[in-house]
């Protein structure tokens, strides 16, 4: 059985941190924070992997370049198998600390403990007694204290999206949980000239990284930019349900049809990621055939869950006339086509020409500069 150092020193390698990181990693043992079971993903199944019964692909697992699933269902031994809780990829994990821009001394909120080994890292650079790290779930938060016993960690079970004002002020906030709103708690518990550092994204676009300056004035400013996807803050999770769950065969319909190939504007990072801010609530699900991934015969699914509105848009090999049925109050595919539209007319924007800005009264999303407001 390969050791965990030698595992350890590899996973180093392969994310290659800078080198302000390199030691962090190497100190900072990944599989300590893991659960004895954990669920690895592949395609869209999980498998579940337990310390006791097959310690070495557990200890694989810990040293891989992957997410790990920790928790489903929120601990909710009768659910359907959504995912809950994670330890992150370790090179996403990478990215995100070295956006944060850290130095020895600084004091770190983080958002969403976890299993605890990234506030370990974050503990590890800046220093004992230094990071506050906030988790709504009471049963993963218990598990990260023990392990994160001894660090100077000072974890706390609580709502993150309110922070933890007894701690603050912070120079950095980074989250490890995805947002569509960013918490103005967040900024309003930063020093002027601290960072925030969070997944964001949209129902249909999860996600990207996003980097916000905080100002003296109280607001804070700053662009998108990197592919990352995090599982949702609790408080703002597009609500579960399948297919069937949402379109239902008595529901009522109007039937066109169009040119528009779904390609671009579902797989595009830029253009969806577009597509999202304009067209809040929606996210989309593609269904092959006879459940065949690649099979030219497939149906695109717009959904709502907030409206109960639905579009599906039906691809066949053949001449680009496309079916399309829509029902509810909302007609998401011409959204969806009007907001592709717009991102076209602009240029096609990478999504890294795309900022927020925060304030007491909400974000705003622009393009290119704060006052050239995105709809």
């Amino acid at each position: 059985m390969t050791s965990a150092e030698d595992l350890r020193s590899r996973l180093v390698e392969e994310v290659s941190p800078s080198s302000t990181w390199r030691d962090t990693f190497m100190r900072v043992p990944r599989h300590h924070f893991v659960p004895d079971r954990i669920w690895v993903e592949s395609e869209d199944d999980l498998t579940p992997l337990t310390r006791v019964e097959d310690p070495e692909a557990w200890l694989r697992a810990c040293y891989s370049d992957r997410p790990l699933i920790t928790q489903i269902d929120d601990g909710d031994a009768n659910g359907r198998g959504y995912r809950s809780s994670s330890a992150s990829m370790p090179s996403i994990v990478a990215m995100m600390l070295e956006a944060a821009d850290l130095a020895a001394g600084h004091r770190v909120l983080e958002i969403g403990t976890g299993t605890g080994w990234n506030a370990a890292l974050l503990a590890d650079k800046v220093g004992r007694g230094n990071v506050t790290s906030v988790e709504i779930d009471p049963a993963v938060a218990r598990q990260a204290e023990e392990a994160l016993a001894g660090s100077g960690v000072h974890v706390v079970t609580g709502d993150g999206e309110k922070g933890y004002p007894p701690d603050a002020p912070y120079d950095r906030v980074l989250a490890t949980a995805a947002v569509q709103r960013v918490s103005y708690a967040w900024v309003e518990q930063t020093s002027p000239g601290g960072r925030v550092v969070t997944p964001w994204g949209t129902s249909f676009h999860n996600g990207t990284l996003l980097r916000l300056q905080v100002e003296a004035d109280g607001t804070a400013s700053g662009r998108f930019g990197g592919n990352v996807g995090f599982m949702w803050v609790r408080g703002q999770r597009t609500p579960h349900g399948s297919l069937e769950d949402r379109v239902r065969p008595e529901h009522e319909y109007t039937e066109t049809s169009t040119d528009l190939h779904p390609y671009e504007p579902i797989s595009d990072f830029d253009a969806s990621f577009a597509i999202g801010l304009r067209v809040p609530g929606m996210k989309d699900l593609l269904v092959f055939d006879d459940d065949v991934p690649g099979n030219p015969n497939y149906t695109v699914y717009l959904m709502d869950p907030g409206s109960g509105s639905w579009a599906s848009w039906r691809v066949q090999p053949g001449p680009h006339d496309y079916r399309v049925r829509q029902h509810g109050p909302r007609r998401l595919f011409d959204e969806l086509a009007e907001a592709y539209s717009w991102w076209r007319k602009a240029g096609r924007p990478e999504h890294t020409r795309f900022g927020v800005t925060v304030t007491p009264e909400g974000q705003r999303v622009w393009l290119d500069a704060p006052g050239n407001l995105v709809s």
